[in-house]
């Protein structure tokens, strides 16, 4: 049964990006009826879900904590493609995309999919474990980075509002680029270790890490052969392209719908993120499901984090081009849901267990973000 199960997955992911791509190449720079938008957006959703499985195979094949890279950047780039794509198209309406969707990610990664693991492995095992150390590490970068960027636009005084201005949003990407790839250069290469499974009752090590044996990853069963892995970039790389096309075939369609249920325009940000990270919430739920909640935080942070460190500087370049303002500072909601976010979070990894409160906790407090978003 579980054979025939991957046998389908593996055919419905490898014939959804080429369905998406020649769907992309009948429907560019036409006038849809309501029906064909219905099917793009259908086929958008499957071309997201096949480029993060691919990603996950790519992701199996290399193994941790590189593979947890692997999916956070290839969400990104989903995430980014989207985004540039509705602000080209909305100008001066879709001014607060950017924003509403970086800080939707972190919300979603940094409460969601943190308390989702927490509660699944704590259900299995009484307390779910993980590696204090590296998840700090991780969760102290993305509160920084969300803090830089998103933030500080409302305090800054060189414009009006809650923008940077040119100089300052320079800084803002070079930070967010500077400390993203020195936590890689910390995770993948310095202190690799603090960012591997730890059991239970095992003392995770903190040294520098150059002989530390990965794990060979169980989730998925044996890695898969090179010229599998091969494939999978291949069909990853044709699923990004597609969902890059077909989010601006379908990118007016996307803003009705979300009009069309009486939602602000901010909820856009949070569709998108929340179609972006659902397969990666859905991996790190495995992974927490056979004890793995360290590999899961991987996946979470990692995520957040790439979703700042690239997004903002990919955005930063968009904006020479981007008709409108770029409106990057949080609102009053928006900030105290952070700041709670950053206390509970500290608390949650200090101990390196969690138990079922604090996984209820956070699954709340994301509650309260997506109740918001859409009764502000």
């Amino acid at each position: 049964m579980i054979a025939r199960l991957r046998s389908l997955t593996t055919q419905w992911t490898s014939v959804v990006p080429v369905l998406a791509i020649v769907l992309l190449a009948l429907t560019w720079g036409r006038d849809l009826p309501a029906a064909v938008v219905a099917v793009v957006s259908l086929v958008l959703a499957g071309a997201v879900l096949a480029a993060v499985h691919h990603a996950e195979v790519v992701a199996h094949r290399v193994g941790e904590p590189f593979g947890s890279l692997v999916l956070a950047v290839a969400v990104t780039v989903i995430e980014v493609a989207l985004i540039v794509t509705l602000m080209a198209d909305g100008g001066g309406k879709s001014s607060t995309l950017a924003r509403d969707t970086v800080f939707a990610a972190v919300m979603i990664t940094c409460n969601g999919i943190v308390g989702i693991s927490i509660l699944t492995a704590a259900l299995r095992g009484r307390v779910a474990s993980f590696n204090a150390e590296g998840s700090a590490t991780a969760f102290a970068t993305v509160i920084t980075l969300t803090t830089l960027c998103l933030v500080l636009p409302n305090f800054t005084t060189s414009t009006n509002g809650p923008e940077f201005s040119g100089s300052q949003l320079v800084f803002a990407a070079l930070a967010s680029i500077s400390l993203y790839v020195l936590f890689l250069f910390v995770q993948s290469v310095r202190h690799r270790g603090l960012f591997l499974h730890v059991e239970e009752g095992e003392v995770p090590t903190n040294a520098s890490d150059e002989n530390v044996e990965i794990e060979v990853d169980d989730l998925h069963g044996d890695p898969p052969t090179k010229s599998e892995a091969l494939q999978s970039l291949a069909l990853l790389l044709v699923s990004l392209v597609a969902v890059v096309g077909l989010a601006k075939t379908s990118s007016y369609a996307i803003e009705e719908g979300v009009k069309s249920i009486g939602a602000p325009a901010s909820a856009v940000g949070v569709v998108i993120a929340l179609l972006v990270l659902m397969p990666e919430t859905l991996t790190a739920w495995r992974n927490a499901r056979r004890g793995r909640v360290q590999i899961s935080f991987n996946l979470a942070y990692g995520s957040a984090m790439a979703s700042i460190g690239l997004t903002i500087p990919a955005i930063a370049v968009a904006s020479i081009w981007l008709d409108g303002p770029l409106v990057l500072g949080l609102g009053a909601t928006q900030i105290g849901l952070l700041v709670l976010s950053a206390i509970v979070g500290a608390l949650t990894l200090l101990p390196g267990r969690s138990t079922l409160q604090e996984g209820g906790v956070h699954l709340i407090i994301f509650a309260a973000f997506v109740f918001l978003a859409f009764n502000p």
